[in-house]
């Protein structure tokens, strides 16, 4: 394929992706989005396959259908509580090739010393911290901060030392000066992720997929190649621009967040037990009769209802209280579940009408004018201690105030803490009833109640 031809496709492939990101940001066009990325990609699979550049063509297609089945069992086989930890492992991976190629480069004699260090260093700390995130996601390693002595000073010595041996190798060429390089960039990404809590999860995944991207602009001017600069540096600007919504969210800093400060280091957090405290009790039929005599409910879906895949007996439940004359909203937190919009796309796949789901901003005044809150598996994201308690890991983060509303059903199997590791004091509201049980099972029993 000539060059300009070439070049003519990978532009034509990058305006399909940057439609398709216009696509994702709305539950509406996210599906469009996600076929236009998938035709962006083929089209520049494709041009690239016919580029007089490409050599040992059959390899590169025995890989990409090897990659490919390996994609569609894992989107086929996963949960949707495991998407957080999938998109981790991805991250990782796209980071881990941006490691790889800058080491052909550099042992194939590139002089692009400068664009391939850069690209190895963001790739390399991508895919370790992405290693840490996807263990902390899935349990392999405990989520909550885990520290060590003189940690700051630590990182502080190793980015020094990636700095110092970057220049040297940039003017010199030491091979194994890179090596090093490879080695100590692995070790600050494990670093810099594993002091960070469970509750800054998501901000780490879309802080890590800025890395990523951002990787892949470093190892497109290594190669030259016009669409890794384009695409890589749409993937770390739009994850930059979430990592700054996810962390105003949080009440957090971004520049921490870049470089794994967001793990509170020296919580204070006074445990809260039923020995202490006494949480009430409710049962699904009492929660019936409440909710179906109230005048407005709102709904606050957490990694709970996830976990119990109680989506769809939410809906029947919402949809049982409109008929009843109920007035009926969803409340979302940016950060509710393990990652940005993954409540989202659960109630979405429910069929919950677009219109009636509503973020924090726009929900939370509403919450003193409820008679009901219905809280189902979230946590954190209601805890008052981020407003109350200055030593708290989550003291600062915006939270849906659903302790203003009349009534309280909390939906959990136990008063256990949350992801966070923060005990929640709203469980022992003299207005909050608990409703102990799988999520589903209580739902689909008040749905029972409100049907009989």
């Amino acid at each position: 394929m000539p060059v300009s031809l070439l070049s003519f496709c990978y532009l034509i492939a990058c305006i399909f992706f940057i439609i398709a990101i216009r696509g994702l940001a709305s539950p509406q066009t996210a599906r469009q989005g996600n076929i236009l990325g998938i035709l962006g990609m083929g089209i520049a699979i494709i041009a690239t396959l016919s580029s007089s550049a490409v050599q040992e063509i059959y390899w590169i297609i025995g890989a990409i259908v090897l990659g490919g089945v390996i994609g569609i069992f894992s989107a086929l086989k996963v949960k949707m509580t495991s998407l957080p930890q999938m998109i981790a492992a991805f991250n990782g991976l796209g980071g881990l090739s941006a490691v790889f190629i800058a080491i052909a480069e550099i042992i194939s004699g590139s002089n692009t010393r400068l664009e391939s260090t850069l690209g190895l260093l963001i790739g390399a700390i991508a895919f370790s911290g992405s290693a840490i995130a996807f263990a902390k996601l899935q349990g392999i390693i405990k989520a909550k901060n885990i520290t060590y002595p003189a940690q700051h000073l630590i990182n502080a010595l190793l980015g020094i030392s990636i700095i110092t041996l970057t220049i040297q190798f940039v003017l010199f060429g030491n091979i194994y000066v890179f090596y090093w390089l490879t080695l100590i960039s692995i070790l600050l990404g494990f670093l810099l992720v594993l002091p960070i809590g469970g509750a800054d999860m998501p901000v780490v995944i879309s802080v890590l997929n800025a890395y990523s991207g951002w990787a892949a602009v470093g190892i497109g001017f290594s190669l030259n190649n016009t669409l890794l600069i384009i695409v890589g540096a749409i993937v770390g600007a739009s994850g930059a621009i979430l990592s700054y919504i996810m962390t105003k969210a949080m009440n957090r800093s971004l520049i921490n967040a870049m470089f794994g400060g967001l793990g509170k280091n020296n919580s204070t957090n006074q445990n809260l037990s039923s020995s202490d405290r006494t949480a009430k009790s409710s049962s699904p039929s009492d929660a019936a009769f409440i909710m179906e005599n109230a005048n407005k409910v709102i709904i606050v879906p957490g990694y709970g209802m996830a976990v119990a895949q109680a989506q769809h007996a939410l809906k029947a439940m919402a949809d049982d209280l409109i008929k009843k004359g109920v007035v009926v909203k969803y409340a979302i937190h940016p950060v509710a579940g393990r990652m940005p919009g993954h409540m989202n796309v659960l109630l979405a796949e429910a069929n919950v009408p677009y219109e009636d789901v509503f973020e924090l901003d726009e929900i939370n005044h509403e919450f003193a004018t409820a008679d009901v809150a219905y809280v189902i598996g979230a946590n954190d994201v209601t805890n008052p201690l981020a407003k109350q308690d200055t030593n708290s890991p989550i003291y600062g983060m915006p939270i849906l105030e659903v302790e203003k509303a009349k009534t309280v059903f909390f939906v959990k199997r136990s008063l256990n803490s949350g992801y966070s590791g923060v005990d929640n004091p709203l469980f022992y509201a003299d207005n909050t009833l608990m409703l102990f049980g799988d999520a589903k099972k209580v739902t689909e029993e008040i749905v029972a109640s409100l049907e009989n």
